[in-house]
């Protein structure tokens, strides 16, 4: 679930920042930028490839366990461009000081970069391997309910993952390759992550080497500090629940309900990033469930469930833990999906009737010289809409025939459906995100899961909604990640072309690095298990969500029917007040959404993020621009350093190398 939401009401001030921005730009830099221009097939290189790979890798494992842990996973994208900057800075300054002849850096070369590495570690979150595809196992089967629910499971193997992740991610390539000009260029829609990241870029090819040289010195530091610092915290996790992960810090009986603080650096690094709301709406989540609602519900066991139960089945605490929490998602986003449908169709509407009118009247949009060269770049290489239709078409067609093979509880119609249905919704999707930053393709997808749930049948319901879930997901984020990488070439004057094949190359690299990575983590951790450090916590939201979809209502405990109707009238009613309430206090009503996730996973990791959140704020109190200009560094840097120690940390797991102390609290 990413992380990175914009309230609606922030959108026009947010379009009247990035046009001033674009006015201040200096346009003769960027027309001397244009007659530099290299060719597209310039603009790609195998030293960006390589660099590609390695980045794209660091950020799969990351966002690998950002899935695993919580399922919140922050915009990585201005993270990426900084550390493509500071890679290629750093490999450029060795050359020279080797004597050795290098090819200039150029912004494209950054922007190439970001885009593929960007694509890589995009299909870790948009290929499900935290959600409808982990689903799918046998772990989360039986913790489901086995054998007393519907549906079969399948384990999860690096071969069929890899092919069946090439053919979903694929056909999200070429779904809006036709609409580019008119999502960015007639449309004008800002794509704010797209903007932010090219603005970065621009600024670091431009601004000169003393603020760039900040940066990466401000990365540097807390890379080292957080990597060091893991390495450290290892010897401590000897066996069990130990270490400083489990430090209880407010004290024993505040850590029993998950309130401590974990010395996760990638979450604090996470806080620092994600809107300070997003913190604060997961700690008021902790706080509601883990702090009220599960003590009370606990104290009705032999009442509301049986004694004997396992504490994981759905028949205990835990079927309430995940149906409420899915009832929060469902009406957080059925809300939005409404209201970005109404704002979508309205703005649409709206901009033909302005260019019918401006026809009857003979004006004319006003378009900045700036504007004017970044359009002219952008359509100058033209993508033909052959090349779309036929490949969009074609993976249509084999996707219908090889995913049943693969799949037998899904039929080859189901796939032509919702190949149909996609492009829509695709549009939709990015059509909003390019107004709000919101990707709502984690809501889309469920139109998938339950139409193939239900179409399916009891037997082969909960599979076949999961697999159209996966299909649906898949169009939808991958196009959307595409769009707003398009926005990011065209400020920056990268070819089109360029994009999209360092998107295409990306997205190969992630097919096959998140089965990898996946199969990693599952062979080194204990993953899905509900009281470990690696959850996987929206698996067992998806799992049970296509089980509704096949059996309804009677998959719910006891009262849970009751306070699921409460909890999802509470996220509608509170997106509504958030709207109503003027910006300045809307603006801290809490997000449902954020607040489900605690309500499975615990409340340590909010507390984390709220960490960063604070430093960020204090920060801000004290010298706000170099806030700004460093905070940025300093969270990549704290993401980086510790997701980096995963891979090592695996390997000496895999190699049953143990750590040598175990480091608990016990009570005196």
């Amino acid at each position: 679930m990413n992380t990175d939401m914009k309230g609606t009401g922030e959108i026009e001030k947010e379009r009247e920042e990035v046009g001033q921005e674009k006015k201040d730009d200096d346009y003769d830099h960027h027309l001397q930028a244009s007659k530099r221009l290299q060719p597209w097939t310039k603009q790609i290189t195998i030293r960006g490839v390589i660099a590609s790979v390695i980045l794209g890798c660091i950020y799969t494992v990351i966002a690998m366990k950002l899935n695993l842990t919580t399922g919140l996973i922050p915009n990585l994208n201005v993270s990426a461009a900084l550390l493509a900057f500071v890679y290629m800075k750093t490999w450029t300054k060795v050359l020279q000081k080797l004597g050795i002849p290098f090819v200039p850096f150029t912004r494209h070369e950054n922007t190439m970069i970001q885009t593929c590495s960007v694509a890589c570690y995009s299909i870790a979150i948009g290929g499900g391997f935290g959600s409808f595809l982990f689903a799918l196992n046998k772990k989360t089967y039986e913790l489901a309910g086995g054998a007393n629910s519907p549906g079969t499971y399948k384990e999860l193997h690096v071969g069929w993952m890899t092919g069946y992740s090439f053919l979903i991610c694929f056909a999200g390539l070429f779904v809006l390759i036709p609409l580019r000009k008119i999502l960015i260029i007639d449309y004008k829609l800002i794509f704010p992550s797209g903007m932010a990241t090219a603005v970065l870029i621009n600024g670091f090819h431009s601004q000169g080497d003393d603020m760039a040289k900040k940066q990466i010195k401000g990365f540097a530091k807390y890379f080292s500090v957080s990597f060091l610092w893991a390495i450290f915290q290892w010897f401590f996790t000897g066996k069990g629940v130990c270490g400083f992960a489990h430090f209880p810090t407010f004290g024993l009986e505040a850590y029993k309900k998950t309130f401590y603080f974990d010395f996760s650096m990638t979450y604090v690094g996470t806080g620092m990033i994600c809107p300070h709301i997003v913190s604060f709406s997961l700690l008021f989540g902790a706080v509601i469930s883990w702090g009220i609602m599960w003590p009370l519900i606990e104290n009705q066991k032999g009442e509301w469930f049986p004694n004997n139960v396992p504490e994981s089945s759905m028949e205990s605490l835990n079927g309430y833990k995940v149906f409420i929490s899915i009832a929060l998602l469902l009406g957080d986003g059925l809300y939005n999906f409404t209201k970005i449908l109404y704002f979508t169709y309205a703005s649409i509407y709206g901009r033909l009737k302005r260019e019918n009118l401006g026809l009857a009247v003979g004006s004319e949009k006003e378009v900045t010289e700036t504007e004017r060269l970044q359009n002219e770049v952008f359509i100058k290489e033209a993508i033909p809409m052959w090349f779309a239709v036929i490949g969009y078409t074609s993976f249509s067609i084999i996707n219908a025939f090889v995913i049943p093979l693969i799949f037998p509880e899904v039929k080859w119609y189901y796939i032509i459906i919702a190949y149909i249905i996609a492009p829509s919704l695709a549009f939709c999707n990015a059509y909003g995100n390019g107004l709000t930053d919101w990707d709502m393709a984690y809501n889309y997808s469920k139109i998938g899961l339950f139409m193939m749930a239900a179409l399916a049948g009891k037997h082969h319901g909960v599979v076949a909604g999961l697999v159209g879930c996966g299909v649906t997901k898949a169009v939808l984020f991958v196009s959307s990640t595409l769009m707003h990488d398009l926005k990011t070439g065209h400020v920056t004057l990268t070819s089109p072309r360029t994009m999209l094949l360092s998107q295409t190359i990306g997205t190969a690299i992630g097919c096959v690095v998140s089965p990898l990575t996946l199969s990693l983590f599952t062979k080194a951790f204990d993953v899905g298990n509900p009281n470990g450090e690696y959850k996987a916590p929206f698996a067992i939201v998806f799992r049970n969500m296509a089980i509704i979809g096949v059996q309804g209502f009677s998959a719910l405990p006891k009262h849970c029917l009751d306070l699921c109707y409460g909890f999802f009238a509470f996220s509608l009613g509170v997106n509504i007040v958030k709207d109503l309430l003027p910006k300045k206090i809307g603006k801290w009503m809490p997000l449902p959404i954020c607040m489900a996730v605690p309500f499975l996973v615990g409340g340590y990791f909010s507390i984390d993020m709220c960490v960063g959140s604070l430093v960020v704020l204090v920060w801000q109190k004290v010298n706000v621009k170099k806030a700004d200009l460093m905070s940025t560094s300093v969270a990549s840097g704290l993401i980086c350093g510790e997701g980096l120690w995963i891979l090592p940390a695996a390997v000496l797991s895999l190699a049953k190398i143990r750590p040598p102390i175990c480091m608990k609290f016990l009570s005196s």
